[in-house]
């Protein structure tokens, strides 16, 4: 005989529900989280930002608008005039970076030397793209994040910045509904420490990282193609 959703009620008004559903089933009570494991409790020590920021592309001291993509791997920059070049037997790119001043809304241009890092594949409806990838500083809010950048000309797209999930798990946790919700407030010393840096590895080969240059890696997707505004 069927038990109809109105017996069922009526049997918990009854007292039938104070019987725990598990020993009902006979399933065993449910195990302990991992100790890894994120709860909700953690949830406030955790940094939040929106699914747009503003960002520093440090050493520079431009805002730019950032936008903030789950279903992107690899973050992304905004570059074009990518030259390749070796200095002292590694191998670099330099590149120009077109933004628009997220604070004034003037055009800027900024100008990066970087050592390769490692490169990927993109796979999107055009095919496969081939991208040098780099490390770079970022500030977001108070804090400076040290990320790798896929290299591309992506002045089809709204935001010249992209931070993928790689980034995105060094950052914290995202808010899809709200847009800038950390005020930019970089360290005094962030963009003088960046640019010292940056002269010590043209200088000291030893200080590249490039052991990931000859490793194959498996396509990614694109994720952004249809990436609309604000």
């Amino acid at each position: 005989m069927q038990l109809s959703f109105k017996s069922l009620s009526l049997a918990a008004l009854l007292g039938l529900s104070a019987t725990p559903l598990v020993a009902l089933a006979g399933t065993p009570e449910p195990a302990e989280p991992p100790a890894d494991a994120v709860l909700t409790e953690d949830v406030e020590g955790k940094v939040i930002v929106g699914w747009i920021e503003k960002a520093l592309i440090l050493p520079e001291q431009t805002a730019v608008k950032v936008k903030v993509d789950s279903g992107a791997l690899t973050s992304s920059m905004h570059a074009t005039n990518l030259e390749r070049f070796k200095r002292d037997g590694k191998r670099w790119v330099r590149y120009d970076v077109d933004v628009k001043d997220a604070d004034t809304g003037e055009n800027v241009t900024m100008k990066f030397e970087r050592p390769l890092y490692r490169q990927i594949t993109v796979r999107g409806a055009g095919g496969e793209d081939h991208r040098p990838v780099v490390k770079m500083r970022l500030c977001i809010g108070n804090r400076v994040y040290e990320e790798q950048f896929s290299l591309r000309d992506r002045s089809d797209m709204t935001y010249p910045v992209l931070l993928g999930r790689r980034t995105i798990e060094h950052i914290g946790l995202i808010d899809v509904s709200s847009t800038f919700l950390l005020p930019l407030e970089c360290p005094e010393q962030a963009s003088d420490e960046e640019r010292s840096r940056q002269q010590q590895m043209q200088q000291d080969a030893t200080l590249v990282d490039d052991s990931r240059m000859d490793e194959a890696s498996e396509p990614e997707e694109e994720d952004d193609e249809q990436e609309g505004g604000e």
